[in-house]
């Protein structure tokens, strides 16, 4: 239990910065669908907003293939 502890202790140092830019690069893909003046592709905004939400790394998704540049 302790050799668990002491792993778990060595790993978050490098974890919470990737769940920190995860979560910012999630916020930035919701402001942006959500925006007024964004196009999206196939037009339909909540499906891209549950893409983001539920999916892991759907922020991703998003950037690649759902913006409408």
């Amino acid at each position: 239990m302790v050799e668990m502890v002491e792993t778990i202790q060595n790993i978050l140092p490098l974890l919470i910065p990737l769940i920190l830019i995860d979560l910012a690069f999630k916020i930035y893909s919701i402001v942006d669908i959500v925006n007024e003046d964004r196009k999206v592709k196939g037009g339909n905004k909540i499906i891209w907003l549950i893409v983001v939400v539920l999916v892991s790394y759907g922020w991703v998704i998003y950037l690649i293939f759902g913006k409408d540049e």
